[in-house]
């Protein structure tokens, strides 16, 4: 089994041409050809997360967001991704990673948040203009049954495993339509509201966004890690859809840069 062969599991509903312009997705760190026994699935790669495959014997690190999204001009000690980068290389771990072009599958991070919800009736919140009904941004679709404000941020909440969720005003209303999009979704909210959702989940939203839906929708933001760490389970199954005996492992280590206090 190649690197490539385990990347192209994923690529079949994500494929690299959907990633973002700035992005990079694909190889971090190895050789597409180099042959793979094991592999350790994350969100994030940190100097933790090369450990622990180094430790397990994982040859292959897939990860969500990747390690290397500007060019290095040395490899030093001075960075957390240096460090990563220099670790990787001297025990021969490879790094590929899964990012935009996954948030642009239909069947990639918000489909993944969504089923775990149990909304129905799914589409893509904002289709793509070349492949409208397969690649897109976010998430739109439908409760069985309608719920109230607070029982919708409960679910939330016990779904991503949150302590706390920062959002806009209630207004009493019943949640039944949802949008989300894992990771920063801000920037579709215009979609959100143009589909008449009645609340609309994602992550990163900043102060002065939550004016902006005008009491017309209920904003929630559940944190960028929380609403897209089903994306390690997501990377697992299409894997071992693919390669049933393959040994693809999720990897223990927190990469969570958030912490939260909540006061007693």
């Amino acid at each position: 089994m190649t690197v490539k062969d385990i990347m192209s599991c994923i690529t079949e509903i994500a494929p690299l041409q959907w990633q973002e312009h700035y992005d990079n997705a694909g190889i971090q760190v190895g050789d597409l050809n180099a042959e793979v026994r094991k592999t350790l699935i994350c969100l994030d790669i940190t100097e933790e997360i090369v450990d622990e495959a180094v430790a397990k014997n994982c040859d292959l690190i897939v990860s969500h967001h990747p390690l290397i999204f500007h060019g290095l001009k040395h490899l030093t000690s001075d960075t957390y991704i240096e460090r990563a980068v220099r670790k990787a290389i001297k025990h021969d771990v490879t790094m590929i990673s899964m990012h935009t072009n996954l948030d642009n599958s239909y069947f990639g991070v918000s489909r993944m948040l969504a089923d775990k919800l149990g909304l129905k009736k799914l589409h893509l919140l904002q289709p793509s203009q070349a492949e409208p009904e397969i690649c897109g941004a976010g998430m739109i679709g439908e409760f069985p049954t309608s719920m109230g404000e607070l029982d919708f941020l409960n679910l939330v909440a016990e779904t991503i495993g949150s302590p706390c969720l920062r959002h806009s005003a209630l207004r009493g209303r019943q949640i039944t339509k949802v949008a989300l999009c894992g990771g920063s979704g801000t920037p579709f909210m215009s979609d959100a509201l143009r589909q008449k959702a009645d609340a609309y989940l994602t992550a990163d939203i900043k102060y002065h966004d939550f004016f902006v839906p005008e009491d017309k929708i209920l904003l929630v933001d559940g944190g960028h890690f929380e609403t897209e760490q089903f994306t390690k389970q997501l990377i697992k199954e299409l894997i071992q859809k693919k390669i049933p005996t393959f040994a693809a492992e999720i990897a223990e280590t927190n990469t969570n840069a958030v912490h939260y206090f909540c006061k007693k």
